[in-house]
């Protein structure tokens, strides 16, 4: 079953020869591209996060695979929600699901084969249009995870792990702390960030509970890490850092975006 877009059109350009002009602005970067075990990426309108999003997947030698992890903003369907089979549609093209990853990923009884979670979440759909452009013909296993403790998290990292350990890169989409002040934005963003840079995925779900973060893909995020580190991760680093703010003028409520690649 094919799962067409959902946000063409209001996250990113619906034609694709605009879209392919965008992403070749966000996607030029002097520095060359790295193998990569994992990358934190944001999910907001290209308008807002293109440019962070463009940075990170511009550092990265992208696979021929990839698992896509994304947090669940609609409520929708299962607490881990596989998309089984067929392919994922943007204006570039048909992205494939791919059959050995989720054959994989299917293993772990959190994960389950739910369509529901997956139809109308934007976040893990921004992903895709920027690994096709750096990588055609990739192939996806999608995942959409709702709230999860700890140990839940650690468990899915392993399975995640697994599965990626032919090669395939762990994607986290995330974004920040959500309309704030800037300062206070980047204030709390940077104890997240802090833990996500040392590799700590224990510490940087603590620390977003703890302090009341708004990182909507903390999840996410803490499953990657936990699937890096068992894939051998030594480093992390910051590419960018921004908010929406710097694109509307208003830095008195803003989302705060952070672009990250981990090896």
């Amino acid at each position: 079953m094919e799962r067409e877009s959902a946000v063409a059109g209001r996250f990113y350009p619906a034609e694709r020869e605009r879209l392919a002009a965008d992403l070749e602005h966000f996607l030029a970067g002097s520095e060359p591209p790295q193998p990569a075990i994992g990358v934190l990426a944001p999910h907001a309108g290209y308008v807002y996060s293109g440019a962070i999003a463009g940075a990170v997947y511009a550092r990265v030698a992208v696979p021929a695979q990839a698992i896509v992890l994304c947090p669940n903003h609609t409520g929708f369907g299962r607490p881990v929600s596989l998309w089984p089979d067929g392919a994922w549609c943007t204006p570039l093209g048909r992205v494939p699901v791919d059959e050995a990853l989720v054959s994989t990923l299917e293993t772990s009884p959190l994960v389950e084969p739910d369509r529901q979670a997956h139809r109308y979440e934007h976040a893990l759909e921004v992903q895709l249009p920027f690994l096709q452009a750096r990588r055609p013909g990739i192939t996806i296993a999608p995942l959409c995870i709702g709230p999860l403790d700890l140990e839940d998290c650690r468990a899915l990292g392993q399975v995640v792990a697994a599965a990626a350990r032919g090669g395939a890169l762990v994607v986290a989409s995330s974004d920040m702390s959500h309309y704030v002040p800037a300062d206070e934005a980047a204030l709390r963003d940077g104890h997240a960030l802090e833990r996500l840079l040392a590799l700590d995925a224990e510490g940087l779900y603590r620390t977003v509970r703890r302090e009341g973060i708004s990182m909507c893909g903390v999840v996410p995020a803490t499953v990657m890490l936990f699937a890096a580190r068992a894939l051998g991760a030594t480093e992390a680093r910051l590419v960018r850092y921004g908010n929406s703010g710097e694109t509307t003028g208003d830095l008195e409520r803003v989302v705060g975006y952070a672009g990250v690649t981990v090896a």
